[in-house]
C-alpha cells in the first residue's frame, strides 16, 4: 500500500506538470483527491491493516495528499501568472498611435434659450412649475373661461384622446392646477410642450414649446405686468429694447394685450426680420380674468393677477435668426453645433 500511495503521487505530479489549462488541473484534482479518486480508494483499504501499520500508512497518505495539493496550487499560480502576462502583452497600448477623438454633446438652442429665460424670471422671484402633458378638458378650457363653442376646442385644432382627455394646447393648465392647490401669493413660470393640430411647415408644428407666467397677489395691476415684461425683454434682447402693448382678446385675461419689442436686428429702424415695421411680436398677456380666479377658489375682490405666454420656439428662432422651425426638431448636429 505504501508503494501504491507513492506511485499515485508520482503519476499525479507528472500529470500536473503536463497540464495546459485550469480545466485540466481540476480534472486531475478530482481524479486523485476527489471522493471517488484514486487516493481515496486506497485509503478505504486501511481498515484491513494491522494496528501497527495503520498509523504509518496514514502518515504517508497525508504526505501524498499534501504533496499533490501543493503541486496543484503551484501549477495554478504559475498558470495564472502566464495568463496575466499574455493578457498584458495583448493589451499593450501603443502610445505613439493617435487617439480616438470623442465627440462632446452640445446644448440644443431651445434648451439654451429656455435656460436663459428661466434665469431671468427666477431672478425676479418666479418659481418653476410643471404639469401633465395629457390633461382634462376642464383644466385646458373650462377653467380658463373658454366656452364650449370656442374655436380652440374644435376637433380640427386639438388632439383629443377621449371626450374628456386631450394633449394640452397650452401650459395654462399648470396655472389652473397651481391656483387650485396653492394660496396667493403665487408667482410661477410654467415651461413645457404643447400640442395643436397644425400642418408642419417653416413656422408651424403640431408639437411646440410654450412658456407661461402667472402672478397672483393683492394689489397686482397692469403696471406690474408691463414692468415685468419690459425688464424681461431688456435682459433677453438687450438693454436698449423697447416694448409696445397692443389691445387683444384672450378668454382667460381681461384686459389683454399682445406685446411687441423693437427689432433686435435693426434696433427698430426696419429690416427684413421685422418686415420693415421695426417691431416684432413676442407674446400675449393680460390681467387674470375674475372668472378664472373664482373657478380656482380665489376671491377676485381681494386678489388680482397677471399672466403671459410665449412660444419658446418662436423666441429661439427670432434670437438666432432661424427661418425654419423644422430645423429645431431634426437633431442634425451640424445645425445644433452652430450655437
Amino acid at each position: 500500500m505504501k508503494e501504491q500511495l507513492k506511485n499515485i503521487q508520482n503519476v499525479a505530479e507528472s500529470a500536473i506538470k503536463e497540464a495546459q489549462s485550469m480545466q485540466e488541473l481540476e480534472q486531475i484534482r478530482i481524479k486523485y483527491l476527489g471522493k471517488k479518486g484514486e487516493l481515496t480508494a486506497v485509503l478505504r483499504g486501511m481498515k484491513d491493516l494491522s494496528n501497527e501499520e495503520r498509523p504509518r500508512v496514514g502518515k504517508i497518505a497525508n504526505e501524498v495528499r499534501a504533496a499533490i495539493e501543493g503541486a496543484l496550487d503551484a501549477a495554478k499560480n504559475e498558470m495564472k501568472h502566464k495568463e496575466k502576462n499574455l493578457r498584458l502583452m495583448n493589451e499593450t497600448i501603443d502610445v505613439t498611435m493617435p487617439g480616438k477623438a470623442k465627440n462632446l454633446g452640445h446644448k440644443h438652442p431651445l434648451t439654451m434659450v429656455l435656460d436663459e429665460i428661466k434665469d431671468i424670471f427666477m431672478g425676479m422671484g418666479f418659481k418653476i412649475a410643471e404639469g401633465p402633458e395629457v390633461d382634462t378638458v376642464y383644466h385646458n378650457f373650462d377653467a380658463l373661461n373658454a366656452p364650449k363653442n370656442h374655436p380652440s376646442r374644435d376637433l380640427t385644432d386639438t388632439f383629443y384622446i377621449t371626450d374628456d382627455l386631450l394633449l394640452r394646447t397650452q401650459t395654462s393648465t399648470v396655472q389652473i392646477r397651481t391656483m387650485k392647490r396653492s394660496k396667493p401669493p403665487i408667482k410661477i413660470l410654467s415651461p413645457g410642450r404643447c400640442f395643436r393640430s397644425d400642418e408642419l411647415d417653416a413656422t408651424h408644428s403640431p408639437m411646440f414649446h410654450q412658456i407661461e407666467g402667472l402672478v397672483v397677489d393683492k394689489n397686482i395691476t397692469m403696471a406690474d405686468l408691463k414692468g415685468t415684461l419690459d425688464l424681461f425683454a431688456k435682459q433677453l434682447f438687450g438693454i436698449g429694447t423697447k416694448t409696445k402693448f397692443r389691445p387683444h382678446h384672450f378668454p382667460f385675461t381681461e384686459p389683454s394685450a399682445e406685446v411687441d419689442v423693437t427689432c433686435f436686428k435693426c434696433n427698430g429702424e426696419g429690416c427684413r426680420v421685422c418686415k420693415g415695421s421695426g417691431w416684432i411680436e413676442i407674446l400675449g398677456c393680460g390681467m387674470v380674468h375674475p372668472n378664472v380666479l373664482k373657478e380656482c377658489g380665489i376671491d377676485p375682490e381681494e386678489y388680482s393677477g397677471f399672466a403671459f405666454g410665449m412660444g419658446l420656439d418662436r423666441i429661439t428662432m427670432l434670437k438666432y435668426g432661424i427661418e425654419d422651425i423644422r430645423l429645431l426638431f431634426e437633431n442634425d448636429m451640424r445645425f445644433i453645433n452652430q450655437f
